[in-house]
């Protein structure tokens, strides 16, 4: 069961690993190492540990100021939300009364978006937020000490997963409107869901799938209101953690829903994130883009030599300076952290120090000052971390301190 729930886990970074490779990788070389340590930032690594008692973690969310949101994870499988602060450490956030909950990003006033189960159990057995209890489950929000719950379409679960700074909370949420047993993507699905934006009243407003599409969840959320996800039918689409959808949404302010289009006719397409810019970074199969409004087209990301699969997991991988996280997956299933920049790929393993204990496997969110949090392992152990940029370019003596 702990190795099973660990695997879900996985995929709780907002991004799955897209199984149908209908489009050949493409593999870009690394830079040379003369080039690449001039041209990238290096860095320092800090150790976030876990909550007392747990095994493992994982840094999900990155604000302004270095906070960190995430998850910790004790030996029977069970997930807790952490916020993680430079002052404090690590704080455990609660549950809305089930047994697991999951933190994602931050935002300027130390509010974080949450996942959490309830005590209800779903009497449908959907296990919506694939904790796999068979407990229903909400979108929250964390604010001065106390969880929240966030209300729903009418249906019986609902997830968020990002919020800006103007306190607004993107995610989607289940609907009254019943689907046939076994006519869903997901075979436990019984209702149809929407993506939804949280105001910071409490209203709930309801984001529109694309015209002949019925169901939609979203991801990511800018302080100009402009939110990411997808959309699809509940035939051929499943919600995070395990996304999958035929149409990248990009949802102006008003709710107005734009196709961002696929690599070459691509089934699975998926948009994780929006920065301030209006840029939205996603995955269009087994490759990650940028898209952005100068030329309204997919940009393909490129991959590490070996990979199979190119991921940006939501949310908070694109920050406005243009710089992309994420991990890249090989051939036998091993996933490795990426940085971008300028049109570059980076194993983010490369841009930190030679002597580091580190194996960094997941990038899963950056901040303006560039600043990264994910997951990796350091002796034996997988933890989250913080990854912070030398002050001097490319200088990697001022990062061979890392802090465990």
């Amino acid at each position: 069961m702990l190795a099973r729930r660990l695997r879900i886990v996985h995929r709780m970074i907002g991004a799955a690993v897209f199984a149908a490779l209908a489009i050949p990788p493409a593999f870009l070389a690394q830079e040379d190492e003369e080039h690449e340590h001039h041209r990238f930032p290096h860095y320092r690594v800090i150790d976030l540990g876990t909550l007392k008692g747990d095994t493992s973690s994982q840094g999900l969310g990155l604000g302004r100021r270095g906070q960190v949101g995430g998850i910790s994870i004790n030996s029977h499988g069970i997930v807790r939300a952490f916020l993680w602060t430079r002052h404090t450490g690590m704080r455990y956030l609660g549950t809305l009364g089930g047994p697991n909950s999951g933190a994602g990003p931050v935002n300027e006033g130390d509010e974080v978006a949450v996942v959490s189960e309830i005590a209800k159990i779903d009497p449908y057995a959907e296990n919506f937020c694939l904790f796999f209890t068979n407990h229903e489950c909400l979108g929250a929000i964390w604010e001065n000490g106390l969880l929240k719950p966030l209300s729903t379409l009418g249906g019986h679960n609902a997830q968020a997963y990002d919020l800006n700074d103007e306190g607004q909370v993107v995610g989607f949420s289940e609907t009254e409107t019943k689907e046939k047993k076994g006519s869903c993507l997901s075979p436990s699905q019984r209702f149809d869901f929407k993506g939804v934006i949280w105001q910071p009243n409490g209203e709930i407003q309801e984001l529109e799938p694309l015209p002949g599409d019925t169901v939609s969840f979203a991801f990511g959320i800018n302080n100009k209101g402009q939110t990411v996800g997808a959309s699809g039918l509940c035939s051929n689409t499943s919600v995070p953690p395990n996304p999958s959808a035929p149409h990248a949404v990009l949802w102006d302010s008003d709710g107005t829903p734009h196709d961002l289009g696929s690599f070459r006719g691509a089934m699975v397409n998926v948009a994780n994130d929006i920065n301030n810019r209006g840029d939205v970074a996603g995955d269009s199969q087994s490759h990650a883009f940028l898209w952005t409004k100068e030329t309204g087209k997919l940009r393909d990301l490129g991959s590490l030599p070996g990979a199979v699969a190119t991921v940006l997991p939501c949310c908070n991988t694109l920050n406005d300076r243009r710089e992309i996280v994420g991990f890249s997956i090989d051939a036998s299933g091993n996933f490795t952290a990426f940085y971008w920049k300028d049109g570059s790929i980076v194993d983010l393993n490369r841009l930190i120090s030679k002597g580091s204990p580190w194996s960094l496997q997941a990038a899963l969110s950056l901040n303006n000052a560039g600043e990264i949090t994910g997951y990796g392992t350091i002796h034996g152990e997988t933890h989250a971390f913080l990854a912070i940029p030398c002050h001097h370019h490319g200088d990697r003596e001022c990062c061979d301190q890392d802090e465990e």
